[in-house]
């Protein structure tokens, strides 16, 4: 549909009314992702500032250019200095913070003598601000609080009196005076008071038979109990602890049928009926007492009480009596109660309750559970732990924000923790006389209706002390104060002439409110808006209304149409290197406007011939022309960024070698016509090669030369062109000839190697003639070894050798 709305053929139709084209350039314009100060399509001052915080308004009167909309005076503020819009120009408000109350955190000690009152002690600053708040800024404050030493305290014990607690009733009688007693060490300022429940009077929550009603206990074990109750408040808070001791002596166990109890009522009459309890702007703890689980809001349906719990403070001789008109509170409406009278709640319970009222104190800010022993013994330690725990958190609340109205938090606590988010909001571990610090931070993202103050109050869970914040709203900028309304340049007086452009009274548009929404688009007033009597209106570019063209805004805010006919714009222009104007220059009515040094229909021809010169400081080696920043080489032979490199021209040493030479030794190639050819240099003889003259010492390019001639002697110059015209050769005027050889030591070398070539070939020749003999030995022996004739003796040999022995001979 927004697509077929920014179609212009369908929207340029003679029976459109002129209001149709204003909403179709809103429509096209938020199809696109531009600044979101453009797409706003801002009609004021006051409406651009509220789009964001970037946004800005530009007032001067020449700023819009033909074609252009009074939206487009609203833009970022760079892109407005851009368009030309001078800074002084440009009306951009900014929020303030004031502090109106500021006393100082209390620094009280215990021991002091003089003893301060609950409302002289202050443990938050500032008291009191005042925010100025301009949409999509916030507007950051430090808050300081600091836990006072000897702060009052008010704690209401609130017990469970059915007939379960009977053994806790006989333990808690002696409460006051113990519970005094230690309480003394943490404050000198202390109250206790006490109160009772047990469930409503109605059926099924209790025996409605008239003996049941007398005494609810069973009969079995002769207990006297006394008739149920929903709630009583039997001692307001008090500084006697006898008082209390005597008070809860006279109490009776009652009872009840079901197992949960009805002690949420209770909760919310003490929580509401301030006055009974004698609640003091202090901190307010109570002290919740039961051995079961609770009703809540629903549960009353059973006993057929369907009217919500109103929490109003319903007592009457210090009894709950509407219990069996109002149901059971909510959790959440407890909660508020709670929150808004700045009491924190202590929940002492036994073992097999833990776990539903730990979830319980999920739900409840500033709320601990404690295990109550069987028989509440344990009650005032229970009770000390408790209230250590919830002092040492702090935890700020703020009061229901305005529409539109977010507040962030930044806490900085003990150590140097530092919590964001929903940690933000607290500080725990906090001890007496510890001093923590929140950064907060408000922004608004709209006006309020009629751009009225608010007030919120923000304030740590549990204490009585806030920060009261009045939040202005700047929904106007200051330029509109000096309007003039019914301004006769606003088209006979139909709007309001301010802040450099015109504000339309009702039922009026245009640019200086010259249409009625009333008035039908017409042939006449098209006419106006076709150039040179075309067909095209606008240019296909905009909307006639009023016969005036207003151009579309394109999906980047860069870019621009204006023109009387929308014909002109500032993003068709030639392009170099892809960019607009080859980046050297604007487009205006789609034709490139350069910038200095640039030139050429897209801005891409350079006239600085800095990029043109060579080493030898020449426009192009003078070998060429400088064109666009570019060099064309004139010759051939040369190429290169400044014609400089020439392939197939020789070097500059071997091109005045042969003149070097002739010059200086009286040889070479040109010893003949040396004076006729190589008089073009001045020559400068040193004695070694470092005398020459090095390219660091100089202003203008060096060469360095080493050249052999025929003998094969090397010589050693220096080439320069000094001031471009005058050419110079520094030249060694000594050769370096190599030495001729010495025949000695080559003869004498030469008949060592082949003697030692003689001995080492005789060596080789020994080594082959001991291996091959060494292998003819072990072939000889294997064979022998292999042999198969007989062995056997020759029956005709007769051995030459004939052996006689001596009988006589005894071997002596």
């Amino acid at each position: 549909v927004l697509g077929a709305i920014c179609n212009a053929h369908l929207l340029n139709a003679a029976s459109w009314q002129i209001v149709v084209a204003v909403f179709k350039n809103m429509y096209c314009f938020f199809l696109s992702e531009g600044s979101d100060c453009i797409k706003a399509n801002a009609q004021s001052c006051g409406e651009c500032i509220q789009v964001a915080e970037k946004c800005g308004w530009c007032t001067d009167t020449d700023f819009l250019k033909q074609g252009e909309s009074k939206s487009a005076r609203c833009d970022e503020l760079q892109s407005l200095i851009t368009k030309g819009c001078t800074k002084a120009k440009i009306e951009n408000p900014r929020g303030s913070t004031f502090i109106n109350k500021n006393k100082a955190v209390t620094n009280r000690k215990k021991d002091m003598a003089e003893k301060l009152k609950a409302d002289q002690i202050t443990q938050i600053q500032p008291q009191k601000l005042t925010l100025n708040l301009r949409s999509g800024e916030a507007q950051t404050f430090k808050l300081k609080f600091k836990r006072a030493e000897d702060y009052p305290i008010d704690l209401y014990y609130l017990m469970d009196l059915s007939f379960s607690m009977k053994d806790d009733l006989e333990n808690v009688k002696n409460l006051g005076t113990d519970l005094m007693r230690e309480m003394k060490e943490v404050t000198s300022d202390f109250k206790i008071g006490f109160g009772s429940f047990v469930e409503k009077t109605v059926m099924p929550y209790i025996s409605t038979t008239p003996a049941r009603l007398l005494n609810p206990c069973t009969s079995t074990n002769n207990d006297t109990c006394t008739s149920p109750f929903s709630y009583k408040n039997v001692l307001k808070l008090t500084e006697n602890g006898e008082e209390f001791n005597s008070l809860v002596s006279k109490q009776q166990i009652s009872g009840n049928l079901d197992s949960p109890e009805g002690g949420f009522d209770a909760i919310m009459q003490v929580a509401v009926c301030g006055n009974a309890i004698g609640w003091r702007n202090v901190t307010r703890l109570l002290v919740f007492s039961t051995d079961a689980g609770f009703h809540f809001a629903g549960d009353g349906k059973l006993g057929g009480i369907v009217l919500p719990n109103d929490g109003k403070c319903h007592l009457e001789n210090n009894m709950y009596t509407m219990s069996h008109y109002y149901d059971y509170p909510s959790i959440a409406h407890l909660v508020q109660k709670l929150s808004d009278n700045n009491i924190q709640t202590i929940f002492a319970v036994t073992e097999e309750f833990q776990p539903v009222y730990k979830e319980l104190k999920n739900l409840i800010p500033k709320s601990a559970v404690g295990t109550l022993s069987s028989n509440s013994s344990n009650v005032i330690k229970l009770i000390i732990d408790s209230y250590n725990s919830l002092s040492s958190e702090v935890i700020l609340e703020n009061g229901k924000l305005p529409e539109g109205v977010s507040i962030t938090y930044k806490s900085i606590c003990k150590n140097g923790w530092v919590g964001t988010g929903e940690n933000g909001r607290k500080c725990l571990n906090i001890s007496i006389g510890d001093e923590v610090s929140f950064e907060i931070a408000i922004k608004s993202e709209k006006c309020p209706p009629q751009g009225k103050s608010e007030t919120i109050t923000i304030k740590p869970l549990g204490f009585t002390e806030n920060v009261e914040i009045v939040l202005n709203f700047i929904c106007e900028c200051e330029c509109s104060k000096d309007g003039k309304p019914l301004s006769e340049m606003c088209h006979n007086g139909n709007g309001t002439f301010e802040c450099g452009a015109c504000r339309c009274n009702e039922g009026r548009i245009g640019r200086l409110c010259e249409c009625s929404t009333d008035e039908v688009r017409t042939d006449d007033l098209d006419a106006n808006c076709r150039k040179d009597n075309g067909t095209d209106i606008c240019s296909n570019n905009g909307d006639c209304v009023c016969g005036t063209c207003e151009c579309k805004k394109r999906e980047n805010p860069e870019e621009r149409y204006s023109g009387k006919f929308c014909e002109c714009d500032n993003f068709n222009c030639d392009r170099s290197s892809n960019k607009l104007c080859g980046g050297h220059g604007r487009c205006e009515c789609r034709v490139c406007i350069c910038d200095a040094n640039y030139t050429g229909s897209a801005c891409d021809c350079s006239l600085d011939t800095s990029t043109c010169l060579a080493a030898n400081k020449q426009i192009c080696n003078g070998r060429g022309t400088c064109e666009c920043g570019v060099c064309k080489c004139t010759n051939p032979k040369f190429q290169g960024p400044t014609c400089e490199i020439c392939p197939t021209c020789p070097g500059v040493c071997a091109e005045h070698k042969d003149c070097v030479q002739c010059r200086a030794f009286e040889t070479g190639e040109k010893k003949d016509t040396c004076e006729r050819d190589c008089s073009y240099f001045n020559l400068i003889r040193v004695k070694d090669r470092d005398k020459l003259p090095q390219p660091a010492d100089q202003s203008y390019p060096l060469s360095h030369c080493k050249e052999r001639d025929a003998n094969d002697c090397w010589f050693y110059y220096t080439y320069a062109v000094r001031n471009h015209t005058e050419s110079e050769v520094y030249v060694v005027d000594t050769l370096e000839c190599p030495a001729g050889p010495d025949i000695i030591p080559i003869v004498a070398g030469v008949v060592v190697g082949i003697v030692l070539i003689g001995l080492a070939l005789l060596l080789i020749w020994k080594l082959l003639m001991i291996i091959h003999d060494r292998r003819e030995f072990a072939k000889f022996e294997k064979e022998k070894m292999n042999a198969k004739w007989d062995t056997g003796v020759n029956p005709i040999y007769k051995s030459a050798v004939t052996t006689v022995f001596n009988p006589k001979y005894e071997g002596k």
